[in-house]
């Protein structure tokens, strides 16, 4: 299930995707409407009957270069409505269904700039955000414990996507290799935790 706020496009990238012999539906999911969160659950519970696997990657990025003592807060309130509410209000829609089957993997798509370890001045509103979603990931994944619930946060690194641009050093594909490890996790596999090329990294 590919969601997209604009259904058009994602009617064209699931067809892209379609081309290549994958099956792959297109669904409208807008993350900041509480409305279109809760369609997009009841579609999958009346249809699959739940989702396996959610990756939470919806995010925006504002004010890159601006000075904390200076940003406006209604940047950090949009960042954080998108990038941890959006993901948050996914989780407590789709992962209860997950703990009554017994099985479930969510990938929360983070950041190296919401590292706190190695955090700096880059980016405010979107470090800030994706240090949130990073807690939102531990306390997930706890609800999830001993549920088969296998629920962890991904840095992709520096990717060429809208949001990267084209000097990115990472393609997609590179990018994208972690929050398919984490997707497709085997019983058993790691929870709670911050992977950076398939190894678990400092918060």
């Amino acid at each position: 299930m590919l969601t997209s706020r604009d259904l058009a496009r994602g009617r064209a990238a699931a067809a892209h995707l379609a081309a290549d012999g994958l099956d792959v539906q297109a669904h409208a999911l807008d993350v900041t409407d509480s409305a279109s969160v809760r369609a997009l659950a009841e579609y999958l519970a009346a249809d699959p009957g739940g989702a396996d696997v959610l990756v939470n990657n919806a995010a925006i990025l504002l004010d890159e270069e601006g000075d904390v003592l200076q940003i406006s807060l209604n940047s950090i309130r949009r960042s954080l409505d998108t990038n941890v509410y959006g993901p948050l209000q996914l989780c407590q829609a789709l992962v209860p269904g997950m703990v009554a089957r017994r099985y479930g993997r969510v990938v929360n798509v983070s950041s190296g700039a919401g590292q706190l370890s190695t955090m700096a001045g880059y980016a405010p509103p979107y470090a800030v955000s994706k240090a949130a979603l990073n807690a939102v990931t531990r306390l997930v994944a706890d609800a999830g414990r001993n549920r088969n619930v296998l629920v962890n946060a991904v840095d992709p690194g520096w990717v060429r996507t809208d949001m990267g641009g084209a000097l990115a050093p990472r393609s997609v594909e590179v990018g994208a290799d972690t929050i398919v490890w984490c997707a497709t996790l085997p019983d058993g596999g790691p929870t709670g935790g911050f992977f950076r090329d398939r190894q678990e990294v400092p918060w």
